[in-house]
């Protein structure tokens, strides 16, 4: 773009600003003739179509944002001023397209919501002028009725109009279509019927049964596979919810248990498993679902029932699935995803098992399965028999370990590492790495394994056993951790292997599958801190691996997590008491040591390489992931990276720009403990530094409150205390409604406790807190109660020694009395010393000091008179009278205050001025 179009750009945002928007459209059409960007171009067509659209010409608003949206599709601005043009110009049903996919863009953006909410009128008013029977739907062409169903779902009366007046039957009729978005429009439909509803979603699971709603979720289509798996979802949390609450209207009321209609909806899911006619993505959301249905969500809750029911009536068809291999015959066909999904869900049911005879019933199980392909004489069957076994030994490792000790198993996997088959050997190098990580078999395994892995790496010709053979080497030769005095490998080996791997994962031509294998060496490797230098250093490498992790093979998700958390050293390390270290010297034990360039300044500059590599998009690509391999664990990597790179307030910005705010609050929520409390650290950190309204937009900010909350815990640390309190400050000063949020998330009681921390920079910041969240109503009511001591505790922090508690718990007390001018009769019998207290702030050598002192005794000496005459009498006379005699523009507002306090005492009687002069006498 020419500097005369930047030029006359920069005007026409002026000119719109100010309310010009003839002038406006004038700069960016000039502009427009001088650009020969297309991305500028769309820019200008975009600001254009604002200008239209104030002039209320729809038809050119609406071909201006079309053309910007040709140019970036992801244009929501664009897409939002479209979507208003076509509203004005009566093409509803388009608008709400358009609308609707801004608001999937940014849900908690108002203006888009708002939008959608009057379209959805609107096109409800429109299908009710037609007269509400379903046959009348039909005169609309098929993709706008459905469309029109969507809408009318959106809001429980529309809802239940379509669900009483035959709706569910056109459904199952729009649901056959080979229309992709008349099948979309569908199943949202029914997600609108369902919502929180339990009756109507039983009689929709009856009316249309869930054999079909199955065969839609395993169709091919990916889109609608992952819109029916959300309808199920959906179906689930209201006959779930359902139980939990009363029963709901006179219609429930006669309805029968839904624990039933519950187990015959996983039944249809387990069947699923081993299907053939169900597509890979299909299968895959069927895991999905049993992940997130059928383990308890608290492990509180003491009923585990429904897991107990899965694995009596579903485990050996999740092991079907998991001993599937693709490339051989007679598999339901998978995806990359599949076996990674398969191990999280059958870790889920293992976990979710609370005594040893049903750990062993789990075992048996699976036992069972392994044995019987095992015992067969096909080779074949014996193939699919140790792929299980690699499954389950990503998943619950204990019971992976006890099928690979049945006998020959081990023997046989050996054996077939040698194979000349390429699958068979496939499948045994991966499961010989996935038992290498296995403490009870990784003595074995590098006693008898690495001779054969190293032989492997050598000497077969094709990379993809090459590269698992490599991984296989890593995993072994990082068995020391971060411990630089424990290498299993000869001196630069570990380099070489790392090289390697960074070589292949650059390679393009190698499928995505064996890349994903070489980030999964870089996982091991990068506990050496050389081999974080070389990687951090090599941009092709990186950017390979970040754009593994934007990909649809989510199996790489944790492998790329860990690596970065090495990189990153954001692992817990604990540092050893010197004492005890020099204790295991002398009775020469062994001692960790840290390789030199671990150290932070290290670490630092790591770092810094990794964003401007572009780490953040990767981290927030990865973050919103819908898939069974982004697991807990998975988040918690994330979240300790993301609080690595916001460790430097100048690095603070680069990744609140790139969307890391944004990807931390579900990383806060739904995570490990440990890894909540690194998300909530790291918005803790932002928010600190950060202007809170910027870093989290709209409703954005009211996700942040209860993540810092929760880090007011005695088994959080310190620096977390005091950067939530700090956080919170911050936030309790832009509103009312967010000082209400952080009241009803029950902060003002743990605030209160942190006031009586010894640490001084706790304690003042949690005063801070306090004066901020004073402004509310609801807490000063906390001080007028009576029977407790918060006015005397604020009182007796203004006479502390530590400058900044003095600054919060005086700001705190003026407020107070400002707000509530009862509490100034009680300040004296807080303490005896409140009027000594009183003269210290007024004397302070801290313009802020006597600020909030001055204040406070205008307060009180408007409140009364009575305690104006002790003030008076007092040397606060004098002391008043000499700043009010200050020059004004040098102290600012203090002047003036003294002088009106003086007033006050003057009005009152007590003092009077002296003829002639500026001084006062009582």
């Amino acid at each position: 773009m020419s500097q005369d179009a930047a030029t006359l750009r920069e005007e026409g945002n002026h000119l719109f600003k100010s309310g010009d928007a003839q002038g406006a459209l004038s700069c960016y059409t000039k502009a427009l003739k001088l650009s020969g960007d297309q991305t500028e171009a769309a820019v200008l067509h975009r600001n254009r179509a604002a200008c239209y659209l104030k002039l209320e010409d729809y038809a050119k608003a609406e071909a201006d944002a079309s053309k910007a949206l040709d140019s970036d599709p992801g244009d929501i601005k664009a897409r939002f001023r479209r979507a208003q043009a076509l509203q004005k110009l009566g093409r509803l049903d388009q608008a709400f397209l358009d609308a609707q996919k801004c608001a999937q863009l940014e849900p908690k953006n108002k203006a888009f919501q708002e939008l959608l909410r009057l379209l959805g009128t609107q096109i409800q008013q429109k299908v009710r002028s037609c007269g509400f029977r379903m046959a009348r739907l039909l005169f609309f062409p098929v993709l706008q009725a459905a469309q029109n169903l969507v809408v009318l779902s959106r809001e429980d009366a529309g809802a239940e109009q379509v669900f009483r007046n035959d709706g569910v039957k056109l459904l199952q009729k729009l649901l056959a279509s080979h229309h992709e978005d008349i099948v979309l429009s569908a199943l949202r439909t029914l997600v609108g019927l369902c919502t929180g509803h339990q009756s109507r979603t039983m009689a929709i699971v009856h009316e249309l049964g869930m054999p079909q709603l199955c065969a839609v979720m395993g169709s091919g289509a990916s889109a609608v596979s992952l819109a029916a798996c959300h309808l199920l979802q959906v179906m689930f949390e209201a006959l779930t919810e359902g139980m939990k609450r009363d029963i709901r209207g006179k219609d429930e009321a006669i309805l029968p248990e839904p624990s039933r209609e519950l187990r015959s909806m996983l039944q249809h899911l387990l069947d699923m498993m081993p299907a053939a006619t169900v597509s890979g993505p299909g299968r895959d959301s069927a895991i999905n679902l049993l992940v997130k249905q059928v383990p308890r969500k608290s492990l509180r809750n003491p009923d585990n029932s429904v897991t107990l029911w899965t694995v009596d009536h579903g485990l050996k068809k999740v092991l079907e699935v998991a001993g599937t291999v693709p490339e051989l015959a007679d598999g339901p066909p998978l995806t990359d995803n599949t076996p990674m999904s398969c191990s999280v869900l059958l870790n889920k049911l293992y976990d979710d098992l609370k005594c040893d005879s049903e750990r062993e019933n789990f075992n048996r199980l699976c036992e069972e399965y392994v044995q019987y392909y095992f015992s067969q004489p096909a080779l074949e069957s014996k193939v699919r028999a140790i792929q299980a076994v690699s499954v389950l030994l990503q998943g619950p490792s204990d019971v992976g370990n006890r099928t690979l000790e049945l006998s020959g198993v081990m023997e046989t996997v050996i054996a077939m590492c040698a194979s000349e088959n390429l699958i068979h050997q496939q499948v045994a190098v991966e499961t010989l790495i996935h038992a290498a990580g296995k403490a009870k078999r990784a003595s074995f395994i590098t006693a008898n394994g690495v001779a054969l892995l190293k032989d492997l790496y050598k000497t077969s010709e094709n990379d993809r056993i090459r590269v698992r053979a490599l991984v296989g080497l890593c995993k072994l030769g990082s068995a020391g951790g971060t411990d630089f005095s424990m290498k299993q490998f000869a001196e630069g080996s570990t380099l070489k292997l790392a090289k390697q791997c960074r070589k292949w994962l650059c390679n393009d031509s190698l499928p995505a599958t064996s890349r994903r294998w070489a980030v999964e060496g870089l996982a091991y490797l990068t506990f050496d801190a050389d081999v974080k230098e070389d990687l951090v250093e090599d941009k092709k490498a990186l950017n390979a691996m970040f754009e593994l992790a934007k990909s649809e093979d989510k199996t790489v998700l944790f492998a790329v997590g860990s690596t970065l958390v090495n990189c990153t050293n954001s692992y817990d390390v604990e540092k050893p008491d010197p004492q005890l270290v020099e204790l295991a010297k002398y009775a020469k034990q062994h001692v960790p040591e840290e390789h030199p360039k671990d150290a932070q300044s290290f670490v630092e500059k790591r770092l810094l390489k990794l964003l401007q590599a572009g780490v953040v998009s990767a981290l927030v690509c990865m973050v919103k992931q819908e898939s069974p391999a982004l697991t807990d664990a998975c988040k918690e990597c994330i979240a300790r990276v993301f609080l690595a790179l916001v460790e430097r307030q100048e690095d603070r910005g680069m990744v609140v720009a790139q969307g890391g705010g944004k990807a931390l609050i579900p990383l806060a929520t739904e995570n490990t403990d440990v890894g909540k409390v690194k998300a909530s650290q790291a918005l803790a950190k932002i928010t600190i530094t950060s202007n809170p309204e910027i870093a989290f937009p709209g409703e954005r900010i009211y996700e942040v409150v209860r993540p810092l909350v929760n880090l007011l815990h005695l088994e959080c640390t310190l620096l977390q205390n005091f950067e939530a309190l700090m956080a919170l400050t911050n936030l309790a000063g832009i509103n009312e409604r967010l000082r209400s949020k952080i009241i009803k998330e029950k902060a003002v009681s743990k605030v209160e406790g942190y006031m009586f921390e010894e640490h001084e920079l706790v304690r003042a910041a949690a005063t801070e807190c306090m004066c901020n969240l004073a402004l509310s109503t609801e807490v000063q009511k906390l001080f007028l109660a009576t029977g407790n001591d918060r006015l005397k505790l604020v009182v007796l922090f203004c006479g502390e020694e530590d400058e900044r508690l003095r600054k919060a718990a005086a700001g705190t007390l003026a407020m107070l009395t400002a707000e509530q001018p009862e509490l100034c009769a009680r300040i004296p019998g807080t303490t005896s010393h409140w009027l000594e207290i009183l003269q210290a702030l007024l004397l302070s050598d801290s313009q802020d000091l006597r600020h909030r002192g001055v204040v406070i005794a205008l307060n009180i000496m408007q409140a009364e008179r009575d305690l104006t005459e002790k003030l008076m009498e007092s040397e606060a006379l004098e002391i008043l009278s000499v700043m009010a005699k200050e020059d004004t523009d040098a102290r600012g507002p203090i002047s003036k205050i003294a002088q009106q306090c003086l007033e006050v005492a003057v009005r009152y009687g007590i003092i009077k001025s002296a003829e002639g002069s500026e001084e006062y006498n009582v």
